[in-house]
């Protein structure tokens, strides 16, 4: 079997899988087209090389294996005419993206950004209006990896945690958790609410005026699920009834220049960042080589997705 690698690889990575039988093949997605060399490949280790590799033109293609956890790069409708078996990096940005989210729930109880500035600009001046996060309520829209490994860090600061999805099934680190049909209580009743869900057809534009309405003076919401969650002419609406805001994901991106969560003093705006870290390679290579070595042993691999229902 042949395995067509876009992303980049450590030379002993491409050795290993090499090891376990596969006719292995290198192409940056920079360079990237189809040849005689990319057609016919029967697995295709990417993050986005579709704006210029046709997988139509790829008949032996059956598997594509992604590093990154969302697939909305994915050209669907050919995957699916293709019954081609999609895999995702599901937990492989977990821990870094938990610890943004925490780091941001700190920043706004802390008024991180207002002492920043203050330093920018040599100002000493003490504020009395620090609060605590000890005793709060944090709610997460989605109960999933990221979710999970953001409840497992928060519960040394003494908080309770909340959860939601789609049943209301009892998830680890989670004090309680709501079902799809009670969502709403997460809004009314938390200090801080957190979004992890995927973007789908049918949570596209659900973190509306309605919701924003319905959460605390004085609360927080934080985004690092999907932008295209979140109205954000609806959010801006309601800003300034937040404590703090944080927004790594937008619904276009780059952020456009003129868009005012850039200069709203509550808001925290990172560049779609909260996935990196320097040990990312590391687990995106073990899901790499785990999943190859299964497939072929003909095992099932781990993080396959629903491509028609978006995650």
């Amino acid at each position: 079997m042949k395995v067509l690698i876009t992303v980049k690889i450590s030379d002993e990575q491409f050795e290993r899988i090499q090891n376990l039988g596969y006719d292995v093949v290198r192409i940056p997605e920079s360079k990237i087209q189809n040849s005689l060399e990319t057609d016919d490949a029967d697995i295709l280790v990417a993050y986005n090389p579709f704006k210029t590799l046709d997988i139509a033109k790829m008949k032996n293609l059956k598997y594509i294996m992604l590093t990154s956890v969302g697939f909305d790069q994915l050209p669907k409708e050919k995957v699916l005419d293709q019954n081609i078996k999609v895999t995702n990096n599901r937990g492989g940005y977990s821990i870094p993206m938990a610890e943004w989210i925490v780091m941001c729930i700190l920043e706004i109880y802390k008024r991180a950004k207002m002492f920043y500035k203050q330093q920018q600009d040599k100002v000493w001046h003490m504020d009395y209006g620090i609060s605590e996060l000890y005793g709060q309520r944090i709610g997460f829209l989605g109960t999933g990896t990221i979710a999970t490994e953001a409840a497992k860090r928060l519960k040394g600061f003494g908080v309770e945690i909340w959860g939601h999805n789609t049943n209301g099934r009892n998830v680890k680190y989670f004090d309680k958790c709501f079902s799809k049909s009670e969502i709403d209580e997460i809004f009314k009743h938390c200090d801080v609410v957190v979004s992890t869900m995927p973007c789908t057809a049918e949570t596209e534009g659900m973190l509306n005026k309605d919701k924003f309405l319905l959460m605390k003076e004085g609360s927080s919401f934080i985004n690092v699920g999907r932008g295209k969650l979140v109205n954000e002419d609806d959010l801006l609406m309601c800003i300034d009834k937040f404590k703090g805001v944080a927004l790594d994901v937008f619904e276009q991106e780059p952020l456009r220049k003129d868009s005012p969560l850039w200069d709203a003093e509550n808001v925290i705006v990172t560049p779609h960042n909260c996935w990196v870290s320097d040990k990312n390679s590391i687990r995106v290579e073990g899901l790499m080589y785990s999943n190859l070595k299964k497939y072929k042993e003909g095992k099932e691999v781990d993080n396959i997705v629903n491509v028609k229902r978006g995650y």
